[in-house]
């Protein structure tokens, strides 16, 4: 279809707006990640963070912010803008406004492979923990799938978010008996469970990096055919699209990316919810712009959450993913009363 001589300025001035956009998130999220290396529980002054990269030596204070705070910092910024992406591909494929790798049981399908993994075998590397995680989570999504289409009407999007929410409720089951059991397993994971960044280090995001690398490239790859299906399959069929072909190529980006933040940060949970709609306000339904937004967005809202789960309660600190919860379950409730209906 051709576009009218009045279309084609008013499509380069959003084109021009989106990537002003992408701009400034880009540099929000800089300056999260400058107050995620500067707070935290030992006060260290700006002059010595400075000096700690320009000319780094074996100080207390430099370990810290070398080896403790910038890996976690960069660890928070992948974890939420791959749960993120997830998340939007998640709500594409499906059209559900609920989906997320959360809701939907797929963390709660990778974290209880991981803990099984622990349980049994006595795994304890998270790049061992990255395969358990993939193998939780890919058996989770066909599950999900397969209990939603056995409802009538198929897989809606209503379908999805019960059978989902089914499949979570019994994994989280499953996993609490394992951790009653088992308290060695108990010790090693609980805090892990609740969704925590506590102990990264630049190792750990060396191990994950590729894979998730691998899933935002692929993202963005399919991200036009994802665009099209989002409105629909017989739209897309008829468009000439190959759409069981485009979902795999998802479900694999899903694997990747919400398989390697479970690996090393447990079941962080309304990120992937959360920032696709946000996005999706931002951007309108395109997602060739909706991924790369969901990835600045989640990053930059993790971070955040990382700094508050640091500072609320000095020196210790609550796991982020509860206050990933304390944000996204008010919307959850908002979602569910206004889009699902539609």
């Amino acid at each position: 279809m051709l576009k009218t001589t009045s279309q084609l300025p008013r499509e380069s001035k959003q084109i021009k707006l989106s990537i002003v956009g992408l701009g400034i998130c880009a540099f929000v999220l800089i300056i999260c990640l400058i107050f995620s290396v500067t707070l935290g529980a030992a006060k260290i002054p700006i002059d010595t963070i400075l000096q700690s990269f320009l000319s780094f030596d074996t100080s207390r204070e430099h370990l810290i912010i070398r080896t403790v705070r910038l890996p976690r910092s960069l660890m928070a910024m992948l974890v939420g803008a791959s749960i993120s992406v997830a998340g939007a591909l998640m709500q594409g494929v499906t059209r559900n406004p609920l989906a997320d790798p959360g809701i939907l049981g797929v963390s709660s399908g990778a974290a209880f492979s991981v803990v099984m993994a622990i349980f049994l075998f006595g795994a304890s590397s998270p790049s061992i923990y990255i395969w358990y995680a993939f193998l939780g989570a890919g058996v989770t999504v066909f599950s999900v799938y397969f209990l939603a289409s056995l409802g009538r009407g198929g897989a809606t999007p209503l379908n999805l978010t019960i059978a989902g929410a089914a499949i979570s409720s019994l994994l989280a089951s499953l996993t609490s008996g394992v951790l009653i059991v088992s308290q060695r397993t108990l010790e090693e994971i609980r805090f892990w469970l609740a969704g925590s960044l506590a102990g990264t280090d630049t190792s750990i995001i060396l191990q994950i990096l590729p894979y998730i690398f691998m899933g935002m490239i692929l993202a963005l790859f399919i991200s036009r055919q994802v665009t099209i299906l989002s409105l629909g399959e017989d739209i897309a069929q008829g468009l000439g699209q190959q759409t069981i072909a485009v979902k795999i190529a998802a479900i694999i980006c899903v694997l990747l990316l919400d398989g390697s933040a479970v690996a090393v940060a447990g079941a962080i949970g309304f990120i992937g919810l959360v920032i696709p709609h946000i996005a999706r306000f931002l951007v309108g339904s395109d997602y060739r712009w909706i991924i790369p937004y969901s990835a600045l967005l989640g990053a930059i809202l993790l971070l955040l959450a990382d700094i508050c789960a640091r500072l609320v309660i000095q020196p210790q600190e609550v796991p982020v993913g509860i206050m990933t919860a304390l944000i996204g379950a008010p919307f959850f409730v908002y979602l569910a009363k206004t889009k699902l209906k539609k």
